[in-house]
């Protein structure tokens, strides 16, 4: 829940792994619940919403009427008054919290009244306005809450429809080429087809195994099953794989299955086949045509009905090329191939996902940590050479030590300290992506950089900040709005 407070005016409240959605972003409410015993005020904040910001408003003349509008349908922020008849502004705070009503309040109250609304927010409120609140900054105030409620309403919309739709439990995604690949593990759950799965390291491929385990679950009621091939020298490699019988070798004190029969109507996924010898390969090549095998130091024929998953770091295509990997079993992998993008490649992603490690690792008892507008911007500048599984520690290291609730560029780790632009993470060149699609990503990027640098130079003064930027007034205007730029954070306090 986040909240915001406002002296005596309408006040807001709000609140495996990398995710992934099967369709495009979802259409989120702008709804905005304005709890106020004041019918004047109720009305006249209704009619400036309305009319600045275009949202939709309801109201509701005390406490219980406002619980019982946010059991009724979802609101992305609640403005409250503190003090009104029957149950008041801190009592339903206390129930939003006890309920985990997704909503982001900001508190409203009076001159005298400071101090109860610095405890709404110790509560949970996101901040707090005196009455009677500068229209002005209320809109801005309400614009600034809806963009980082809009982010966690997106994530919970996308895990609902994820868990709805297709059981895809650990992979959240806004990229057009991630839904092309679940679109593809939808096709092929009900078959038994062997899969090869390449990507860089961190961009989550034993997740897309698993999310393709899960999709054929039905089908395939069997466990899914992991080798990681690189961990384990060749003379392991092959008990692992095949088991062994008592006796096979020094140590080998029982009988034991191997990872092929305990995944025997199910998933087996071998990670980093690449490292994998080139004399296990050619036993690896036998079983997946025959799919039959012996343990080790045995001669009895084992059946088995497996499907086998493998992934790799590096192009299994070039590596036949160099004679590191046998032609005959790439072409037995390469049935069905998924290339994962690297995250640098899924810009849309790192604020969902960013958000969602965010709440992952905020401690319990406490509100989700907001990442401010700086910080972001140097997750969405970074390459990413570790891509998710990098982002992932980057935020569990920034919820550490991060104060205040807020995430800052400061808590962020030593390589992302570096200002955008600065180093050459910030230009790398995507050859997959074309020329104009990617000339225009840097020129927004550097277009928002250039605006707030001048914002905090002339203290949020949008005329100075026209005459610094060569540009009209009504061009840097309409700029700031696109890139959603608060300009009362630059100005003086």
């Amino acid at each position: 829940m986040t909240a915001i407070a406002v002296d005596k005016a309408p006040s807001n409240l709000g609140a495996h792994e990398e995710v992934t959605s099967m369709g495009p972003p979802l259409e989120l409410s702008r709804r905005v619940l304005v709890v106020e015993d004041n019918e004047d005020t109720r009305q006249s904040f209704q009619q400036l919403l309305e009319l600045a910001l275009g949202i939709e408003v309801d109201l509701a003349r005390d406490g219980d009427q406002a619980l019982a509008l946010l059991l009724e349908r979802p609101y992305s922020i609640m403005i409250t008054d503190l003090r009104m008849p029957r149950l008041d502004g801190m009592k339903l705070i206390e129930e939003i919290q006890a309920r985990r009503l997704p909503v982001t309040v900001i508190v409203t109250t009076g001159h005298g009244s400071i101090d109860e609304a610095v405890q709404a927010m110790r509560m949970g409120a996101y901040d707090f306005l005196t009455k009677p609140p500068d229209p002005q900054h209320l809109c801005l105030l309400v614009e600034r809450a809806l963009r980082e409620r809009t982010l966690q309403d997106e994530l919970a919309a996308l895990r609902a429809q994820i868990g709805d739709r297709h059981a895809f439990w650990n992979i959240l995604s806004k990229c057009p080429r991630m839904f092309e690949i679940f679109e593809l593990i939808g096709h092929i759950a009900e078959t038994t087809t062997t899969i090869l799965i390449e990507g860089e390291t961190g961009t989550g491929k034993e997740l897309v195994a698993q999310a393709i385990h899960q999709a054929s679950a039905k089908h395939r009621p069997g466990q899914f099953v992991a080798v990681h091939c690189a961990a384990l020298p060749e003379t392991l490699l092959e008990s692992e794989l095949f088991g062994h019988e008592k006796g096979a070798f020094t140590g080998a004190a029982a009988q034991r299955k191997g990872r092929f029969e305990r995944a025997h109507g199910g998933t087996l996924f071998l990670d980093e086949v690449s490292d994998i010898p080139v004399a296990m390969q050619v036993k690896l090549l036998r079983v997946l045509q025959e799919r039959r095998f012996e343990r080790v130091g045995g001669n009895q024929t084992i059946e088995v009905d497996v499907r086998v998953i493998a992934a790799a770091n590096r192009s299994l295509e070039s590596m036949v090329k160099e004679g590191k990997f046998r032609e005959d079993l790439f072409y037995r992998l390469n049935v069905i191939k998924i290339d994962l993008p690297p995250l640098r490649r899924r810009l849309e992603d790192i604020p969902l996902l960013a958000m969602y490690f965010a709440q992952k690792y905020t401690r319990a008892g406490h509100n989700p940590y907001q990442i401010s507008e700086e910080a972001m911007e140097r997750l969405l500048t970074f390459a990413w050479p570790g891509n998710i599984r990098q982002l992932e520690n980057a935020l569990e290291r920034a919820c550490v030590t991060a104060r205040g609730g807020i995430i800052r560029p400061e808590n962020l780790p030593a390589d992302l300290q570096t200002r955008p632009g600065q180093g050459k993470a910030s230009l790398h060149v995507d050859l997959t992506r074309p020329l104009t699609e990617q000339l225009a990503l840097l020129t927004a990027a550097f277009e928002k950089r250039y605006l707030r640098k001048a914002l905090r130079k002339v203290r949020g003064h949008v005329g100075r900040c026209a005459k610094i930027s060569g540009l009209s007034r009504r061009s840097v205007s309409a700029k700031i709005t696109q890139y959603k730029i608060d300009t009362s954070a630059y100005k003086p306090k």
